[in-house]
């Protein structure tokens, strides 16, 4: 067969096995990119069948590298980050120390060398965002506080991550390994080199937060003014691929961090969630090709070789990181139920796990069976990490059977969980119990204490409780369906119960133990959609009011008003 058919056949071949086995995957509930994945290893050299070329692969796997930083970058929100930080920064960082210490420990057993050791316990410590995000979605907790502190955490580790991919190749050397041939120069002084590095990281993100925050943006909003939608996309494209290769050619840094940037100010852009739109098969397409190049690298003859070893790797990926990651959740005097889901969100490695083996690979740091074992762990991990989730409802019931368990683990002595000495009981009656404090929650709670209205709020993010009290507002840290948050927000001599941004469970599980505790109560309901509206009238617990209802009601008014007026001044 000609040879200038081989990219042809590799994506003929890659993208038909990827969307059987994708599909397969799909139909099993569990993610997709485990069909890729398998895709990979069907047509790589370690398989028999048809080959594809493993060096064209290893090109668009670079191409699907940069997009997968640069949708990063555009969903990265430091605002979230901000929310969830007292938690989120130190946990993520002592979970990923954690997780890398049991990898070094293992693997030096073995009688690798430290230099190994290292990169391969940081390829185990972080947990893999698309996994993640898919997985909170499937179960719609993605906008709950369990689901902002899991996807705060894994923003630390991509950030902790993107260091580490700036930093390792600076280093490589001195770990016993070997400089890049395009790379830091592995002859000079090595502190020098690293210096330098970092001097040029440092120049890059300046540059990128100064004239780039600017003029990408810029550039984005003149294209889009032209009306063309192709000429639109290639900009962001053009965006995308220009700052990660002018990242790497000028600065010297990383392709991956130049990408991650250029979504970031990408994300500037008043056009970002059109550029995100546009962008998304594109951005879909080579991230499959990356999943699939991966695949391609993975020899499964090491799960009968080796399975000792990839057992020990399971075990830290799925035991060690998330009991590290449960008791820093509880040590941080959260919820059983938070640790639960933050444990689950961690059990399991990805993309980034995947490109740091094959830079630890082409820095000599790594052997081709150490990246076949952390292939493995991924494979195994992420199949059964929507198993992990499905286990989080079961675990915490029978937890809680076991009340002297859930006391040892939950601490009940958490000062936020109680109301501060310094509400008055007069404060606390005819008061408005406040469950939720999101945006819309924020503003009816500031439109109510204008009013000089008594409210108390409940809330499960401890950050937003602490902030609150800070500024002399009662609030209460828990989730309301636990009994004791609402008898601390004296649910029981309250005027009204106002529900924001709860689902449609919570919502039952709290009107219920609120009407058990204060059956004359008023419920005052939210909605996040016009059918959980429509389920929740159709109920009749209280009145139930909906954003773009109200929105669209406050417009027509405004309308129909500004319309009587100018009759009247014509008359």
């Amino acid at each position: 067969m000609p040879h200038d058919v081989d990219l042809i056949i590799l994506l003929a071949v890659g993208f038909g096995l990827a969307l059987i086995f994708g599909y397969i995957a799909a139909r099993l509930r569990l993610p997709p990119l485990i069909g890729y994945l398998i895709a990979g290893v069907l047509i790589s050299p370690n398989t028999p069948g048809v080959v594809g070329d493993i060096h064209l692969a290893n090109q668009l796997a670079e191409l699907g590298v940069m997009f997968l930083m640069f949708g990063v970058g555009m969903h990265f929100s430091l605002n979230d980050l901000m929310q969830v930080r007292r938690i989120a920064l130190p946990g993520a960082i002592i979970q990923i120390a954690v997780a890398t210490v049991l990898g070094i420990g293992v693997t030096m057993l073995w009688g690798w060398s430290f230099g190994s050791a290292l990169v391969f316990g940081l390829s185990l410590s972080c947990a893999s965002t698309v996994v993640l995000l898919k997985a909170l979605g499937d179960r719609g907790v993605l906008d709950s506080v369990n689901g902002k502190i899991a996807v705060g955490w894994l923003l630390v580790e991509d950030l902790v991550m993107v260091l580490v991919l700036v930093l390792l190749p600076a280093t490589a050397v001195l770990l016993g390994g070997e400089a890049l041939t395009n790379g830091p120069d592995s002859s000079s002084n090595i502190w020098l080199t690293l210096g330098i590095t970092l001097l040029k990281v440092a120049g890059f993100i300046a540059f990128m937060l100064i004239i780039g925050k600017r003029l990408v943006p810029m550039i984005i909003q003149f294209v889009a003014r032209l009306g063309s939608r192709e000429l639109f996309t290639l900009t962001v494209v053009a965006a995308a691929v220009s700052i990660a290769y002018g990242s790497y050619a000028i600065f010297g840094v990383s392709m991956a961090l130049g990408a991650f940037f250029a979504g970031m100010v990408v994300k500037e852009s008043d056009f970002s969630h059109r550029a995100e739109e546009e962008t998304l098969p594109l951005r879909e397409i080579f991230s499959i090709l990356f999943f699939v190049s991966v695949g391609m690298l993975f020899d499964p003859s090491i799960l009968i070789q080796q399975p000792g070893h990839i057992m020990a790797v399971v075990a830290i990926i799925m035991i060690g990181k998330t009991i590290a990651a449960m008791a820093l959740v509880l040590f941080f005097r959260y919820p059983l139920n938070t640790a639960l889901t933050v444990g689950a969100s961690l059990a399991q490695i990805g993309e980034f796990s995947f490109i740091l083996a094959t830079l630890g690979v082409s820095l000599k740091l790594l052997s081709l069976d150490a990246q076949n074992l952390i292939l493995a762990g991924a494979l195994i991990s992420i199949t059964l990490n929507s198993f992990v989730f499905a286990a989080i409802e079961p675990l915490q019931k029978w937890i809680r059977e076991r009340s002297y368990l859930a006391r040892l683990l939950e601490r009940k002595s958490d000062p936020l969980a109680m109301l501060p000495d310094e509400v008055s009981q007069d404060y606390l009656r005819d008061q408005i119990v406040m469950v939720g404090y999101g945006e819309t929650g924020r503003r009816i709670v500031e439109t109510l204490q204008a009013n000089h209205v008594k409210v108390v709020i409940a809330e499960e993010n401890r950050e937003i409780v602490e902030n609150l009290r800070e500024k002399g507002v009662a609030a209460v840290s828990g989730s309301a369906t636990e009994p004791s948050v609402l008898i601390q927000a004296h649910i029981m001599h309250a005027r009204a119960l106002v529900l924001s941004g709860c689902d449609a469970l919570e919502i039952h599980q709290i009107v219920n133990i609120a009407k058990q505790l204060n059956p004359l109560l008023e419920i005052i309901l939210t909605a996040d959609s016009t059918e959980q509206a429509r389920l929740l009238r159709e109920e009749n617990i209280g009145p139930v009011f909906f954003a773009k209802e109200e929105m669209a009601k406050n417009m027509s008014e405004h309308i129909l008003e500004q319309m009587q007026r100018a009759h009247h001044l014509t008359h």
